[in-house]
């Protein structure tokens, strides 16, 4: 039977106009009389998914950054962070691109230098990073890094930030996320990482889980649990390591997989 439930945010759990599905309460009412956890499982900050799910801030499991930091009941589960010199060498290597905004991801918060502390590229932000500082130097910042963000406003990141970081291929995790986002962290860090530390933590077998994405930073969190849906607007590549397709995000796909598993008595 499954127990834990992993869940993307955008492109797969969130509509197109970053509303949560029709049905949402109910489902996770049920789910919770099932004893079954619901896991948000995000490139989102902490602080943001908390936002978004308030009033489930003590019942949920949340995992965050991209699977660098996974927390429940306002405990750490599991990090992996970042040596801060190679924050610093990705850092000055993204200053050289043009317009290209900067993240500093921390365990406590996030962090954009003052240049970028404008309605053009804050505007898109404040989904993803509900806190953040502004400084003037990343000399500023006290914080443990667990990722660095970059965000194109054009919507071209491939190009713009992606392509330009070849450089770190071999010895950090280099993900595009969405069109806008490119995300930076320590090699072997993402979703698939941050659900098995999660089994472990809570004795949970693959086979007790499920998981739902809709593009390639999902990859190895599908991987890591017995049953793995796509979105029928998933990435086509993603779909490929998928054992299930759903409705859309636009659909209620989340909600549609979850009573499939309900359906067939595995939850």
């Amino acid at each position: 039977m499954i127990k834990i439930i992993f869940s993307d945010m955008d492109g797969t759990l969130l509509t197109s106009e970053n509303k949560l599905p029709e049905g949402f309460d109910e489902m996770i009412a049920e789910l919770k009389r099932r004893n079954v956890i619901f896991a948000p499982a995000s490139g989102r900050q902490y602080a943001s998914l908390t936002h978004t799910f308030d009033k489930y801030r003590d019942e949920f499991l949340f995992v965050a950054e991209g699977g660098t930091l996974v927390m429940q009941h306002g405990e750490e589960i599991f990090s992996h962070a970042m040596d801060v010199s190679t924050v610093r060498k990705v850092l000055a290597t993204a200053a050289a691109f043009n317009e290209i905004m900067c993240v500093w991801c921390g365990k406590n918060d996030s962090y954009i230098l003052r240049d970028f502390d404008k309605p053009e590229y804050t505007a898109d932000m404040e989904k993803y990073y509900t806190h953040r500082s502004v400084v003037d130097s990343w000399d500023e910042v006290d914080d443990t890094p667990i990722k660095v963000a970059l965000y194109d406003w054009t919507g071209n990141a491939g190009k713009n930030i992606y392509d330009k970081l070849g450089a770190f291929y071999d010895s950090l995790q280099v993900v595009q996320t969405i069109d806008w986002w490119v995300d930076v962290s320590s090699m072997g860090a993402n979703k698939g990482e941050a659900v098995e530390h999660v089994q472990q933590a809570l004795n949970i077998k693959p086979e007790e889980c499920a998981a739902f994405g809709d593009y390639m930073n999902d990859c190895e969190m599908l991987q890591a649990v017995g049953y793995s849906f796509a979105t029928a607007n998933a990435h086509p590549d993603l779909k490929k390591f998928a054992k299930f397709e759903t409705l859309s995000c636009d659909e209620g796909g989340v909600l549609v997989g979850i009573r499939k598993l309900m359906a067939d008595g595995l939850i």
